[in-house]
């Protein structure tokens, strides 16, 4: 598949509540999926509505998830049962004049679709590799290879990038015109990831030192 400049508005994900928020572009919603360590993924299993949170990465037009094959969670929504694949990017907090106009800034993605249970062992062995790298940029490269227990205890799962949006809100408050003279500070509170220094493992034999992707990690 390739990948379109934007994905096409449905039903399910034409924003109706602050539409000027949303975004269909797919530069958009890859940089958001890009950035973000933690997704979750809801779906219904045994009639009931699951969320669980995951570590995803996104390799063209599909997000990989990974979980073990024991997860009934992961067993159920790899049957080809339409998911719900949802990341949230938190910016700033937003702090008005007034309590009902407090906000956050934030981005976020909502795909839709079928999620597939990964067998293709390239595509599986990929997918792994793209997940550890997604976390910490060429950590895969530095590792052992799987061993193949270590491939047959984990279930991956595909979900394609062909029905979601993005929305984002960026700025400060928004106050009712009355409340702007009000002495009440007013403004954003700037929220970013920020890493502390790397602290070694208690066995970790003498004379190895972290890489340059963990010292100098960073999100964007």
């Amino acid at each position: 598949m390739t990948a379109t400049d934007a994905l096409t508005p449905t039903e399910r994900t034409t924003l109706r509540r602050l539409p000027a928020r949303g975004s269909y572009e797919r530069a958009v919603i890859d940089e958001v999926l890009d950035e973000a360590l933690i997704c979750h993924l809801a779906f219904v299993a045994d009639g009931a509505p699951m969320v669980i949170p995951t570590i995803h990465a996104r390799v063209g037009d599909t997000v990989y998830l990974h979980g073990s094959v024991a997860n009934r969670a992961l067993r159920a929504a790899g049957k080809g049962a339409q998911v719900c694949v949802s990341v949230t990017l938190l910016d700033g907090l937003v702090l008005a004049r007034s309590a009902f106009h407090h906000s956050m800034n934030y981005r976020s993605v909502v795909l839709l679709g079928d999620a597939t249970v990964v067998t293709d062992e390239a595509e599986k062995l990929m997918a792994l590799d793209a997940i550890v790298d997604h976390v910490v940029a060429g950590r895969s490269a530095d590792l052992r290879p799987h061993t193949d227990v270590e491939v047959r205890t984990t279930t991956v799962l595909a979900v394609p990038i062909i029905e979601g949006s993005a929305k984002v809100r960026t700025g400060g408050p928004v106050d009712d015109e009355e409340d702007y003279e009000l002495d009440v500070w007013a403004g954003v509170l700037p929220l970013r990831l920020v890493p502390g220094e790397p602290v070694a493992d208690e066995r970790l034999r003498p004379g190895i030192v972290p890489a340059a992707n963990i010292t100098g990690w960073q999100r964007s």
